[in-house]
């Protein structure tokens, strides 16, 4: 499974274009610009398509003229631009197929022209679909738009066995959850952490406690275990300074996602090809 990020950030960026915090001081000074968060698998799968993204791949170099799949974990603009479904009309790329909850396709709709060969496929937590040669697992998020329920994660297999977690955007999942889950012994886990040293902001996204804290209950369900790859995601201002932060996910088996990051992921040696 090749794997790459075309943004690890929060929906306002880090460092936030209109902020003079400390942490986005340290970030512009260092150069270190995260975009909304997304990721390219395997040249034809993208996980989340925000209204910045499609520029994040041109300015990074990746070109999406072979993305077959768009999966949507909900409707928030960082998550899902559908104006990009008429960008994408004026080439010519081939079919394609959203994937997303049903709130969030509703939304697509009128980007989307008669001839386009677009397909919308709604899910839900607890489905299963196969898209061209990767299996998704689609999870419940604990996150909402307008109602429990628009918002999903997924669980996405390569044709090689190579497995990741997509869990942005979530709050800490309730322990029930955990079943759909375990013995899973994910290959990567991109795991968001919005809020940093922040807490109090709600519990639709993570801070580093709680990103710990859901880390350690996939390790207790046997969905993460010493080989597994871990990434944090969708970045905002609230985090430290990017060294201080590195420090802080460390002893978790965590690293900060960057923007343009390639992760080439194996299989395990046993797993079954998809």
């Amino acid at each position: 499974m090749d794997v790459v990020l075309l943004g690890s950030g929060a929906a306002d960026g880090w460092p936030n274009p209109f902020c003079g915090c400390a942490s986005c001081r340290d970030a512009a000074e260092r150069g270190t610009v995260r975009g909304q968060t997304s990721a390219l698998v395997d040249g034809t799968l993208l996980l989340d398509c925000g209204s910045g993204v499609p520029a994040q791949a041109v300015r990074l170099g990746h070109s999406l003229a072979a993305v077959r799949h768009v999966l949507v974990t909900h409707a928030h603009v960082d998550h899902l631009g559908p104006q990009a479904l008429l960008f994408r009309s004026w080439t010519s790329a081939g079919p394609l197929d959203v994937v997303g909850p049903t709130s969030a396709l509703d939304q697509c709709r009128d980007w989307i022209g008669p001839d386009d060969p677009v397909r919308l496929v709604p899910v839900s937590a607890g489905d299963d679909v196969v898209l061209g040669e990767h299996r998704v697992r689609v999870l419940p998020a604990a996150h909402r738009v307008m109602a429990d329920g628009d918002a999903v994660l997924y669980d996405v297999t390569a044709p090689d066995g190579a497995r990741l977690l997509w869990a942005c955007d979530t709050g800490p999942w309730p322990d029930h959850w955990y079943a759909a889950v375990a013995g899973a012994r994910y290959d990567l886990v991109l795991l968001e952490q919005t809020h940093g040293r922040r807490t109090g902001l709600g519990d639709g996204h993570l801070h580093l406690g709680t990103f710990g804290d859901v880390l350690a209950r996939l390790r207790d369900v046997g969905a993460v275990d010493g080989r597994t790859l871990v990434r944090a995601i969708h970045l905002g201002h609230h985090n430290p300074s990017e060294p201080e932060l590195t420090a802080a996910l460390a002893p978790l088996g965590a690293a900060p996602g960057r923007d343009g990051e390639r992760l080439a992921v194996p299989a395990r040696a046993g797993r079954p090809a998809r």
